[in-house]
């Protein structure tokens, strides 16, 4: 008798669109909770004064603050359409593979063009 695996293994799966989409789902709710504890500690440096505060703007105007913080608006929209594109499959919708495919591209490609369009709608750094 062939030994067989008891599940499918990662070998035999192929990528697709929406597996990657879970992925980058659970990563933006990684990147929110990380992003979270820095905006609780700007909010932090903007109680305890302007010394703190202009501590805490210079590293969010530094360029890897600049790249953190772009990234957490990213990780916010991304989620958010992540989270409506769950709400249209509780209503039983969107599951055919084309429909849920173009759910996919829409939540990817939403997110990138709504982080777009923020980061510019703020003249690059709202802060």
């Amino acid at each position: 008798m062939q030994k067989r695996p008891l599940s499918p293994h990662l070998q035999i799966y192929h990528p697709a669109l929406t597996m990657l989409m879970s992925i980058a789902h659970r990563a933006s709710g990684i990147f929110l909770y990380i992003g979270s504890a820095g905006l609780s500690l700007w909010l932090a440096a903007l109680a305890y004064g302007e010394s703190a505060y202009a501590i805490a703007r210079a590293l969010a105007l530094a360029p890897i603050g600049q790249i953190l913080l772009f990234l957490f608006i990213w990780a916010l929209l991304h989620h958010a359409l992540g989270g409506v594109r769950h709400l249209i499959w509780d209503a039983g919708l969107g599951f055919a593979p084309r429909s849920a495919d173009l759910l996919a591209w829409a939540t990817l490609i939403g997110g990138i063009a709504l982080t777009l369009a923020l980061w510019t709608a703020a003249g690059r750094a709202p802060l």
